[in-house]
């Protein structure tokens, strides 16, 4: 089985993935990018690396029983795809308190108001293999055991329950 975890950056995902307890290998995409050196070209702008998918893929190919955790992670082959949330100004505070720049969180809030990933995750993996999973206001040991239900299959698909847009 290969699961995505992904989510706007700041809803949790790594934090959350670190608390399972599961057999899956788990796979930080953002450290193996870094790494392995899977970019193309480095943005100034927004002071991030873009992957090369084609790299990664070739990367992850051959790897099964295993649960891929990034922002990217939905962009690529999974048999089910965690979206996690979070309430808008909740995570633009999150990405402040880390140290992300003013600007790049609100772009990331209001991403995450215009269910940019989970669109992306509904319209790749179709609806039936996406749950959604807001973390708003909840430790990540909780994110981690709704996780875990999904992975045990005790969980029905949920993308499209969590509604932020009235962030906008």
């Amino acid at each position: 089985m290969r699961v995505a975890v992904t989510g706007t950056p700041g809803t949790g995902k790594t934090t959350a993935t670190e608390h399972l307890d599961t057999d899956l290998e788990i796979v930080h995409l953002n450290d193996v990018i870094e790494e392995e050196g899977l970019y193309t070209e480095v943005d100034e702008a927004r002071d991030s690396k873009v992957a090369d998918l084609d790299a990664v893929r070739d990367w992850l190919d051959g790897r099964e029983d295993v649960l891929v955790e990034s922002h990217l992670s939905h962009l690529l082959d999974a048999d089910r795809v965690v979206v996690l949330r979070c309430a808008p100004g909740e995570l633009e505070r999150r990405l402040i308190e880390r140290g992300e720049p003013a600007e790049k969180a609100q772009e990331n809030a209001e991403s995450e108001a215009l269910d940019v990933i989970l669109s992306e995750a509904v319209r790749d993996h179709g609806k039936p293999n996406v749950y959604e999973i807001d973390t708003t206001d909840r430790d990540p040991e909780a994110v981690a055991d709704d996780i875990e239900a999904v992975l045990a299959g005790d969980r029905d698909p949920s993308a499209g329950e969590v509604d932020f847009t009235e962030y906008l």
